[in-house]
């Protein structure tokens, strides 16, 4: 059957158009952006106030239109409730969301935008967890899970650079009512991660004078987060782009350090070498500490997918996203294996220090283990230097929880799985409503004070807590569909702009690494580590809180599709089209062969794997 028709816009979309928006060939392929760099310059302060109004570019139907196909779609013909998957689909390719992503912020958002406490203080209860050879084997395990997953999260995202990305493929490619849970529980990630990291940012404050109200610095950080989202897509890509150059110039410079440090460069003894992977030992708590180093090591990666959720407002993904995905195997490779290794080499995991009494909390800074190992060689300045790139790391990720919330709530809202206001885009390409609804999540930070706050946040955090995994396995699953769906409609993988370094068979091996790392989160809940010296109450309330996601996850699907009464989306009725950039492959190929026939040979071998 032939593909139906493009549906006409009339003359709503007025705007000049960026050139290297514009999609080529398909009739379903993603509509030119505006540029909104030309049309809507503050000028004055009637024009800044301006600015925060309704984009009227951000539908792709005219109004009278969009409100007739709304009603059809609402109802089918005998009155129940109908989710009308190709109307969201064709909403969702066409947000107005500005483009103005460059290549530099993708590439250091993929680098280092997700370096945060996983790695600079949870890594601490990891290793006193397993030790220094689980923490090791457990953070290379799970990096090379994320290298397959974000492989075809890249592909995906090039292709299809619209917004919300793997919720909106996992409701296109998978299931309408899959879509909604995996958007929704990511949005509350999020969510739940913006005042935790604003708590973190006001311990870590702690650090220099404890008698320092956290209020005051709460307030301090909150407003320069949100400040700094309301700057627009550019404001948190240069934000992110400044944080992460600090941050990897320090965990360069503490790989430098502990090689030193390490090889006897301590005032008070000589060569240490492996000697703490004797005595106290490689491995604690045997094949279950191991366990719960992935569950620490799978925290310690999220965010790792941020970089597919920015290819919507992106300026060129074609270009920047390939590079970008190719440095997460040296963020992973450099930033956690080499740098924990070290770790692993200059604190031993019965370090008291590790795990403070009574202190459960992700961000207490005296915790890391990079700030011991400093400590523990004598140096006086630089402990007061890595809590200062703690600080900025938390401060990142906050940054990076709204920016995450909020497109993922704007894109929903235009999927119309949840309230329309949320994908209110005003005219600076800013979602505005979702932007405000995570401030106003993020005032739960003032709870900092509170004798009982870390309690109250681990249960938030556990609403939500699976959900960077069911996320990940999604991608890997979406990967899988789409591929099969592409080749039924006739196409082969050389027609894609970008295909994924391990194909489809790394999406079923991050598939499967996803499962297992469920399965272990579910095993060290049930039976955590010492758990016959603990009481019940304590057992099952360890297990809640780390498996309370996964049924959250379920009671979305499952009230989603018995509203909705959806189905599983079959491969011939798979949408490959709508919001697709087209591009011509062959002569893009050509194109790039004859740039690199004049490159040197040592640009060739660092395109090759940067």
């Amino acid at each position: 059957m032939a593909p139906p028709r493009d549906i006409e816009l009339g003359t709503v979309n007025t705007f000049k158009v960026k050139e290297e928006s514009l999609a080529q060939g398909s009739s379903y392929s993603m509509r030119g952006e505006p540029d909104y760099d030309d049309i809507f310059q503050p000028k004055r302060l009637g024009d800044f106030l301006d600015s925060f109004r309704r984009d009227p570019n951000t539908t792709f139907f005219p109004s009278d239109h969009l409100a007739q196909l709304e009603t059809r779609s609402t109802h089918d013909h005998d009155g129940s409730h109908y989710y009308d998957l190709r109307l969201a689909t064709l909403e969702n390719a066409h947000t107005g969301l500005a483009r103005k992503l460059k290549g530099r912020h993708l590439q250091m958002i993929a680098i280092g935008g997700s370096i945060g406490t996983g790695l600079f203080v949870a890594s601490g209860r990891a290793l006193a967890a397993g030790g220094p050879a689980s923490l090791l084997l457990a953070f290379s395990i799970i990096g090379a899970m994320l290298y397959c997953t974000c492989q075809a999260l890249g592909e995906l995202a090039v292709i299809f650079p619209v917004a919300g990305s793997f919720s909106s493929w996992a409701t296109r490619f998978l299931d309408p009512s899959w879509g909604f849970a995996m958007g929704w529980n990511y949005a509350m990630q999020w969510l739940t991660v913006l005042p935790l990291e604003i708590i973190a940012a006001s311990l870590t404050i702690g650090y220099w004078d404890e008698a320092l109200k956290r209020a005051i610095f709460v307030t301090l950080f909150l407003f320069v987060i949100i400040a700094i989202n309301l700057f627009g897509i550019k404001g948190y890509g240069e934000a992110e782009f400044i944080f992460s150059i600090i941050k990897v110039i320090a965990v360069i410079s503490f790989i430098l350090l502990g090689i030193v440090l390490n090889c006897g460069g301590t005032p008070d003894r000589g060569y240490i070498g492996g000697e703490f992977w004797h005595q106290p030992g490689a491995f604690n708590n045997g094949f279950k500490g191991l366990c719960s180093v992935f569950v620490t090591a799978a925290f310690s990666f999220t965010g790792t997918e941020l970089v597919g959720l920015a290819a919507a407002e992106t300026a060129n993904p074609r270009k920047s996203l390939p590079t970008a995905i190719k440095q997460v195997f040296w963020r992973i490779t450099i930033f956690y294996v080499v740098a924990l290794t070290l770790v692993g080499l200059l604190v031993p995991h019965d370090d008291p220090r590790l795990t403070p009494s009574g202190q459960k909390n992700d961000a207490d800074a005296k915790a890391s283990p990079f700030v011991i190992a400093i400590e523990e060689a004598g140096i006086q300045v630089l402990p007061s230097v890595m809590n200062t790139v703690i600080l900025i790391a938390v401060l990142s990720v906050g940054n990076s929880a709204v920016f995450g919330s909020s497109r993922t709530l704007a894109a929903l809202a235009n999927m119309n799985q949840a309230p329309k206001f949320l994908g209110y885009i005003d005219r600076r390409g800013r979602p505005l409503m979702a932007v405000g609804v995570a401030g106003c999540v993020g005032l739960l930070s003032y709870l900092a004070d509170l004798p009982g706050q870390n309690n109250v946040l681990d249960w938030l955090l556990a609403i939500s807590g699976l959900s960077s995994i069911f996320t990940w396995g999604s991608i890997c699953l979406c990967h899988i569909r789409f591929r099969r769906a592409w080749a039924l409609n006739g196409h082969s993988p050389n027609e894609l702009p970008f295909q994924s370094q391990v194909g489809v068979l790394g999406s079923y091996i991050g598939l499967t690494m996803n499962l297992l790392v469920l399965a272990a989160q579910f095993w060290v809940g049930a039976f955590p580590i010492n758990w016959q010296n603990m009481s019940t109450r304590a057992v099952a309330g360890e297990f809640f809180l780390k498996w309370m996601g996964a049924p959250i996850i379920f009671i979305f699907y499952a009230g989603h599709k018995l509203y909705y009464k959806t189905s599983y989306v079959r491969l011939r009725d798979m949408d490959v089209n709508t919001g697709r950039r087209d591009f011509n492959v062959p002569i893009l190929i050509q194109q790039e062969k004859e740039e690199r026939d004049t490159w040197p040979g040592w640009k060739k071998f660092y395109k090759f794997i940067c």
